[in-house]
């Protein structure tokens, strides 16, 4: 499956990167929302503008030929930095830091803020839902049953307001390929998204396992596809 480069990165050289995508990262999601609540003068915009537009220059002069996709380093550990939702080197995620269990539970604490609004002072519904397509994932890869979307049904019992939110999911069950999944988010006065989803292992990833199982034994952990 194209996307998902074996890299071999050791854990020093992967710290590295974090430590200096990161902030770069961060830094654009600032001026994101900088650019959404400035009211400096006109001239001051232009000027921003040009300064904008050379590093911008500045950056492209080498990078990669598509989208980061997910990189495994020496360890098997998936990094999906280009995700829009916890991806590190992604500025429009916000991004996600999600806690998992080796029971299928996975949660995280985040802020929303006017780069993610809809309809006024709340978090856009496709964001919702996004989170949550990212989040019922998690759960079932935590729970050692990951897969893909198959299908996502939310329901929106209240305005998700911006600022801090929690989200919460866990695995429902699963039968042979296919997990189903629940979780929701929770605002101040409680939760204000419920969704679940069936998630299931495509026939690539099945026999990339099984080869990796093989090649492998028990020396190296089975490569998370879906982190």
């Amino acid at each position: 499956m194209t996307g998902y480069v074996q890299d071999d990165l050791e854990p020093a050289e992967i710290e590295r990167q974090r430590e200096l995508y990161g902030p770069l990262a961060q830094s654009v999601r600032e001026l994101l929302d900088a650019t959404i609540r400035t009211t400096v003068d006109d001239e001051e915009i232009r000027r921003a503008q040009a300064d904008i537009e050379a590093v911008v220059a500045r950056l492209r002069t080498r990078q990669l030929d598509g989208p980061y996709g997910v990189r495994f380093g020496a360890e098997g550990r998936g990094r999906p930095w280009g995700n829009t939702v916890v991806g590190l080197r992604n500025a429009a995620a916000p991004p996600l830091l999600i806690d998992h269990d080796d029971e299928g539970n996975a949660w995280s604490d985040f802020h929303l803020g006017a780069a993610y609004e809809g309809p006024p002072g709340l978090v856009h519904g496709g964001v919702s839902a996004m989170i949550l397509d990212q989040m019922l994932g998690e759960a079932a890869g935590a729970g050692g049953k990951p897969g893909m979307t198959g299908t996502l049904t939310l329901r929106y019992r209240r305005a998700t307001p911006l600022g801090d939110l929690r989200a919460e999911s866990w695995i429902d069950r699963s039968e042979g390929i296919k997990t189903w999944a629940k979780g929701h988010l929770i605002g101040p006065e409680g939760v204000t998204v419920e969704a679940e989803g069936v998630f299931i292992l495509p026939r690539w990833a099945r026999e990339a396992i099984a080869r990796h199982q093989e090649e492998n034994g028990d020396e190296r952990p089975t490569p998370r596809y879906f982190e």
